[in-house]
């Protein structure tokens, strides 16, 4: 079901990720060029990833499932409702934390910190201002949604830290441009394999 959510927003949203990524890589690869900074493509790859996940992250909560039920403001009313492991427990419960575990990856790198209340406060705003955005557009509003948004959040922060302190153990040659730069190669290409259903290991979906 959130595999079929991501699908839909990629095959739904792909001419404006193509201009977009077009325009967006044009501009810093030029910017690089006149400023002669140094290209490195792990730190590139990253951010322009960043940048595409919010845009579907936009798709995903402003054009997908519009309902007309009531607001909740009630906390864990809506958590507790739904039967664990159950479809809808798995769309609203652990898509809403699966949806931001991205995010906090993404916010947590930008701003280079292991400390998590910027990282909370980050998630809190930007789940606040999306439920809000929400309400407005005739979808409604739901506390649990934001506290869900957070631990999701939250999760992807502690996959950063996890991330960097193994880093730090690492021989300097794990930590070079270098390196990093054909790890983010083979992630894509391992993640493209796995979205058009080829596995190098013959598992498909």
């Amino acid at each position: 079901m959130i595999e079929n959510t991501l699908q839909k927003a990629v095959d739904n949203n792909w001419p404006m990720l193509f201009i977009f990524t077009t325009v967006i890589v044009t501009i810093r690869l030029v910017y690089l060029f006149v400023h002669k900074e140094k290209f490195i493509l792990y730190k590139e790859l990253f951010l322009l990833l960043f940048l595409i996940y919010a845009l579907l992250l936009f798709y995903v909560v402003t054009f997908q499932d519009v309902n007309y039920g009531t607001n909740n403001i009630v906390p864990f009313k809506e958590i507790f409702r739904y039967k664990m492991g159950s479809e809808l427990f798995i769309k609203n419960i652990l898509g809403n934390i699966i949806l931001f575990i991205p995010f906090g990856v993404f916010v947590s790198y930008i701003m280079k910190t292991r400390r998590t209340f910027p990282i909370i406060i980050i998630s809190l705003i930007t789940s606040g201002v999306i439920e809000y955005t929400q309400l407005k557009i005739g979808r409604t509003f739901d506390i649990d949604d934001i506290i869900l948004n957070v631990i999701g959040g939250f999760v992807g922060y502690l996959i950063y830290i996890i991330l960097d302190v193994i880093s730090d153990h690492l021989p300097s040659f794990f930590k070079s441009d270098t390196f990093k730069n054909i790890t983010i190669i083979v992630v894509l290409i391992i993640l493209f394999l796995i979205y058009t259903n080829y596995s190098l290991w013959g598992i498909l979906r």
